[in-house]
């Protein structure tokens, strides 16, 4: 199934939708953690301007995913990647898929970890520094992490069968310890000293530091940097309200919002 990612064709097809979908009295809007503060200011603002409730749930885009596959309703998915709404998209569920914003990986690390970005792969490659990662497949997070260690075999073979064998796996997973109600998932699990170095996105090491304000993050090298492509799908069928959601993260005001949690705007995208 061709899959496409432009804008302009996303917004057609709401127009379209517009023509035939009966009115909601509330939309459902499932989303990757990692948009948690950034899409409930979204639906927040949405809810506010056309007065129509947006329920919301946050989680690892790949647990969703199996969710949505197993029947879970939901109208909007926004995903930490391409990958799981393309698999929607190609089994019919929704479509288009629409790159809405970017982000990156950074390291979030302990306050008495000398860590620089200079140095960052010589630290996550000493055996005495435990290194935390979100759970691949189920997190893109730790898939990114992933795609980063192979990135460092560039620099010297052997170094992805190291980090890949060290990490610690501690969140994204069906049976990761989840937080305390209210905490950040990333703060929460540095202060309880799980790993002395954790890699997510740069936006959950913010909100980390905002909450534990002596841990340090840290850039990735320009050579071993990995960006995370984020994918939008509306259900098919679903209603005007759910396609003007969609477009509302797409629209100005929802990127600005995306940017002022540290996300990249990128609503416009290629055709694919």
């Amino acid at each position: 199934m061709k899959i496409y990612r432009n804008y302009v064709f996303f917004v057609a097809l709401f127009v379209l939708s517009s023509a035939w979908s009966v009115s909601a009295e509330s939309l459902k809007l499932h989303a990757a953690g990692s948009l948690k503060a950034a899409l409930s200011e979204v639906a927040s603002s949405y809810e506010k301007i056309y007065k129509t409730k947006v329920t919301t749930k946050f989680g690892p885009s790949g647990i969703l995913t199996k969710a949505i596959e197993a029947g879970e309703n939901t109208d909007v998915f926004a995903s930490a990647n391409m990958a799981h709404p393309e698999k929607l998209a190609s089994s019919g569920w929704g479509s288009p898929v629409v790159l809405f914003t970017r982000n990156q990986l950074c390291a979030l690390a302990q306050s008495d970890i000398d860590v620089t970005t200079d140095n960052l792969l010589n630290i996550l490659m000493d055996k005495n520094v435990r290194l935390g990662t979100a759970t691949p497949k189920s997190d893109p997070s730790g898939d990114y992490a992933w795609e980063l260690f192979k990135k460092t075999d560039t620099i010297k073979e052997g170094n992805f069968a190291t980090l890949s064998g060290k990490a610690l796996q501690l969140t994204g997973g069906p049976d990761s310890e989840e937080a305390p109600e209210g905490r950040n998932q990333y703060g929460w699990v540095m202060e309880e000293k799980k790993a002395d170095v954790f890699i997510t996105y740069c936006t959950n090491a913010v909100l980390a530091q905002k909450e534990v304000q002596s841990l340090k993050v840290v850039r990735i090298p320009e050579d071993l940097s990995v960006g995370a492509d984020y994918g939008l799908v509306v259900r098919n069928g679903a209603t005007s309200q759910a396609w003007q959601l969609a477009r509302y993260i797409l629209s100005p005001d929802g990127q600005k919002i995306l940017r002022k949690y540290g996300f990249e705007a990128s609503a416009m995208a290629n055709e694919e």
